[in-house]
């Protein structure tokens, strides 16, 4: 790995690969911008992303439009209620050979591809969604003792129905502790509608006109690799996570009323990558304050467990997250005011 910060020459080359990767989706899918550049991220970010919302805003489709754009092995999961483990992972046959010998042969499945996408993965039983768990965290497989690694990148993009909606099963906690976001895909206004009734026979996007290679997203993530996360953006990072749990000193209001459990520490590493991926994004080699509140909410807004009382009064856990991001402050308040101008300053001139 090459060391020090990327030049900016690299970081802007990285930049315009973005620009024209967010530029195609946002044409081949209306009036989903925000959405488009949290997916991108994400991906920089090498995480695993959930998209939630009411069936027919469009989740699947960009999935999908997202696995043309890249030069990726594709290959999509439908999940019901009567599907297996072994219809995800894989399974063992029994087969004869040439010297008439039976042997056990494994046969691999949909999950050894570089992006899976999950669709509606909330109407599959808390059995097969478990299927997921090993291969989301250790990006491998383990059947009969035989431990196999999945290809390089692997990414699982899921969409998942509201809880509400009849025939879903919620998503164990230890599950949507592996997704890097969580994104709520929301109604798109009229003007977008009317866009999509003028432009899209029968509601088909158009197809893509440029891809990303392979090439480019290697060159994407060694620069990855290289943004640099200054120490006091990573102290602010720890600070925040720590306030999401109720019995910590910083735990804003709704933390301390409403929540039971706060964010895991892979919370916190979550909350690192993307916001190295959004200052990149942004054409940034150091990650700011800015990136870092920019991404907290969708990658801790899954990672914080309500009591009953919450849902009883309304709260989301977007807005609990919200009100830790307005709670702690970047610098500590036990610092020195010339320290922390001078900490704040250096901040920006790294960003």
């Amino acid at each position: 790995m090459q060391a020090g910060l990327p030049t900016m020459q690299e970081v802007q080359s990285a930049v315009e690969l973005i620009r024209r990767l967010l530029q195609e989706l946002d044409r081949m899918l209306l009036g989903r911008a925000e959405l488009h550049r949290l997916v991108v991220v994400a991906l920089l970010s090498r995480g695993h992303v959930l998209l939630e919302g009411v069936p027919g805003v469009g989740k699947t489709t960009l999935i999908k439009a997202l696995g043309q754009l890249l030069h990726l092995d594709f290959k999509r999961v439908q999940f019901t209620p009567d599907l297996m483990p072994s219809d995800i992972l894989g399974s063992h046959i029994l087969q004869e050979g040439p010297d008439g010998r039976r042997e056990l042969v494994f046969r691999p499945g949909p999950i050894f591809t570089n992006l899976l996408l999950a669709d509606e993965i909330n109407r599959a039983s808390p059995k097969t969604q478990s299927a997921l768990l090993e291969a989301m965290q250790e990006r491998q497989v383990t059947l009969l003792g035989t431990t196999r690694p999945l290809p390089e990148p692997f990414f699982v993009l899921a969409s998942q129905n509201p809880i509400e909606l009849e025939g879903t099963y919620p998503l164990p906690e230890a599950q949507l502790d592996r997704f890097l976001f969580k994104l709520l895909v929301a109604q798109v206004d009229e003007e977008v509608l009317e866009g999509i009734i003028s432009t899209r026979r029968r509601g088909e996007p158009p197809s893509p006109t440029w891809t990303l290679s392979r090439e480019d997203l290697a060159k994407l993530y060694h620069l990855m690799e290289r943004i640099y996360l200054p120490r006091m953006v990573s102290r602010y990072i720890a600070r925040l996570v720590s306030a999401t749990h109720p019995h910590n000193d910083q735990a804003p209001p709704l933390v301390k009323e409403y929540v039971s459990y706060g964010s895991s520490p892979r919370g916190a590493i979550a909350l690192a990558e993307a916001a190295r991926a959004h200052a990149l994004v942004c054409g940034r080699p150091t990650v700011g304050f800015e990136d870092v509140r920019a991404v907290a909410v969708p990658a801790l807004q899954h990672r914080v467990l309500l009591t009953y009382k919450a849902r009883l009064d309304r709260i989301t856990p977007a807005q609990v997250v919200q009100q830790v991001l307005e709670h702690v402050r970047p610098v500590p308040l036990d610092l020195p005011e010339d320290l922390e101008v001078q900490s704040s300053g250096s901040n920006r001139r790294e960003g």
